[in-house]
């Protein structure tokens, strides 16, 4: 299979480098990640400069731009004439659960290769410090040998969160819905040597609610967790709410004028 790599930490993080090792006996092999860490770039394209590859071994190349303009780089140049059977991004330093896959750069890669006709799937690790990856590399390698079998929806993306822990610690698999945080985010004031104010985006270790089958109380109980998100973002529910109420909201737009 042919397989693009990429993430929100940069070239040089280690998740990457030990998910490529974990795939390349097998498949072929791309890398296309930004030159520098892009966390919580969420699913931004860069506008305002052109973007500069450079090319850093076979089939290695770094982008210095988002996690998403890797995605486009990737489609529209360096492999449109050989697409990609698959995308992965990761192995990202730290989760991407819950809300949060709203912020991540590494979820928004994979929702731009499924936008653009390729299989994607965001895989993370669970911590911050002492990274294992042995348990994510292992988890992968045999998700990307099922994938045939699971003849997944082109709009889906798989969200993978693993432990932080060795293989023989991980209590088993958990497919999951996104959980819901409990933010407790802060905006820090300082003052910079020059006299001025500057703010830093900052807050505590999330916290979450206690909700069963969700993403987060997976990995409370050591689960590798396994969320399929969709591109349609529509709330069905809610639109067959509205209707119900749309000649009085006609009725208001008419006497606005």
């Amino acid at each position: 299979m042919k397989i693009l790599l990429t993430n929100d930490d940069g070239y040089y993080a280690q998740g990457i480098k030990q998910l490529k090792d974990a795939l390349k006996e097998d498949n072929d092999v791309f890398v296309i990640a930004p030159d520098k860490e892009k966390s919580a770039a969420s699913h931004s394209l860069t506008l305002d400069f052109p973007l500069r590859i450079n090319k850093k071994g076979e089939k290695e190349y770094t982008v210095d731009g988002t996690p998403t303009d890797c995605v486009l780089v990737a489609v529209h140049g360096l492999l449109k004439d050989n697409l990609p059977d698959l995308l992965i991004s990761g192995i990202n330093h730290g989760p991407n659960m819950g809300e949060d896959v709203t912020y991540s750069g590494t979820v928004a890669a994979a929702f731009e290769g499924t936008i653009l006709g390729i299989r994607s799937i965001a895989v993370s690790l669970v911590g911050r410090d002492n990274l294992i990856f042995d348990s994510a590399k292992i988890f992968i390698k045999s998700f990307v040998q099922s994938l045939e079998k699971l003849k997944l929806h082109t709009e889906t993306i798989m969200n993978i969160n693993v432990p932080n822990l060795p293989p023989a610690k991980i209590k088993g698999i958990s497919i999951t819905k996104l959980g819901k945080r409990i933010y407790r985010d802060d905006i820090i004031r300082n003052v910079d040597p020059r006299g001025k104010y500057y703010y830093w985006i900052g807050g505590d270790t999330p916290i979450w609610e206690k909700t069963r089958g969700t993403d987060f109380e997976a990995i409370e109980h050591r689960r590798i967790s396994v969320t399929p998100l969709h591109l349609d973002f529509t709330y069905y529910d809610e639109v067959k709410n509205i209707r119900k109420h749309i000649g009085e909201i006609r009725k208001g737009f008419k006497d606005g004028f």
